[in-house]
This record gives structure tokens, C-alpha cells and sequence, in this order.
């Protein structure tokens, strides 16, 4: 089921989370935070949606951990019923498309609800003290864009986050295939 992801309340708490790669190494909130913000990614690896912009948000996710702004990926699906989410084929997908930021298991599904994920992709993007600035989309390309056009519009919102500590006031929401709950 397409979803877009829902507004949200400026300032709001990071929810923090103990989660593992599929490695079993964890990871919680505060060792992803970075000193100028967070960006945590909902996303999962058999959604065409997720698949059209893989390449862009792993390059995009490079640059901001690169500029101090810490950035994770969760996958929230039940990989039971979408076998090709299981964690072995995490680790594949991370290697296919050069994902170098933590791609954490939420096993029970609570870490997406206590961020009010609905979709994947859905980004939430916190500024350096840990309050949401941005719930939008990667950028305006979509499915089957042409990245010639690109606007990047989470990385330059995640940069504005970081120097001014605010987001720019309209936001696209991100679009993508519902989250598979159990």
C-alpha cells in the first residue's frame, strides 16, 4: 500500500532505541547522534521505492555523516512474511549500494512505532539537541526521475538543520510502500 509520511511536531524528542546490524553489534540513540544532528531512515530492501533512491540517500547519508550529523537506517519490516528483509539480505543490499551508516534490525517493530514511521523510505531528520526538524522526502526525483534535475532536498534541509538549527519550513513528505507489520 502507498503511504506519504505524516506531519509532526517541531522540536519533538528523538526516541531512543538499542538496536543490532545483523551482526548482532548495537547501536543506540546516543551513539548515533552526531554533533550538529541525526538523521534516522526507515527503509527496507524490497521496496521499489527504496530501491529507486538507494544509491542517492547511501551518497547523501556519506556526506552528512562526513559534516557531523550522525545517520542510521532501520528496517522495520516483518522479514518473516518479506523474506527478501531478512538480515542476511540486509547485508547484502548494504554492500550492493555502498550503505556505510549503521543498518540496524528493529525485530519488534517498536522502534517504528515510537517514531511514527508508516512508510519506507520515511526520514526524520533531528537537529544537534535532538529535536525533529524535518519529515520529508530525499529529494524530488522520485521512481523514475531523472537525477540530472536533482534537488537534494533532505541533505540541504539536514545542512540548514545544522547551521541554524532549523528546517526549512515546507517539507514534501516522503512517499513509499507501507511498513510490513506483523
Amino acid at each position: 500500500m502507498l503511504l506519504n509520511s505524516k506531519g509532526f511536531d517541531a522540536g519533538q524528542p528523538a526516541p531512543d532505541f538499542n538496536l543490532a546490524t545483523p551482526d548482532g553489534t548495537r547501536y543506540c540513540r546516543d551513539q548515533i547522534k552526531g554533533p550538529k544532528g541525526m538523521l534516522v531512515a526507515f527503509i527496507c530492501n524490497h521496496c521499489p521505492y527504496v530501491i529507486a533512491l538507494i544509491d542517492r540517500l547511501a551518497s547523501d547519508m556519506q556526506a552528512l555523516a562526513d559534516s557531523g550529523i550522525g545517520c542510521v537506517a532501520i528496517m522495520s519490516n516483518d522479514y518473516k512474511s518479506y523474506p527478501a528483509d531478512t538480515p542476511d539480505q540486509m547485508v547484502k543490499f548494504a554492500k550492493a549500494h555502498s550503505l556505510r551508516v549503521p543498518y540496524l534490525v528493529d525485530e519488534d517493530q517498536s522502534v517504528a512505532k515510537d517514531y511514527g514511521a508508516v512508510c519506507t523510505p520515511d526520514f526524520f531528520g533531528f537537529d544537534a539537541v535532538g529535536g525533529l526538524q524535518y519529515r520529508g522526502r530525499l529529494d524530488n526525483i522520485g521512481m523514475r526521475g531523472d537525477p540530472a534535475g536533482r534537488e537534494p532536498e533532505l541533505l540541504n534541509a539536514m545542512h540548514q538543520i545544522a547551521s541554524t538549527g532549523k528546517a526549512p519550513e515546507n517539507q514534501t513528505p516522503s512517499m513509499g510502500c507501507s511498513i510490513k507489520w506483523r
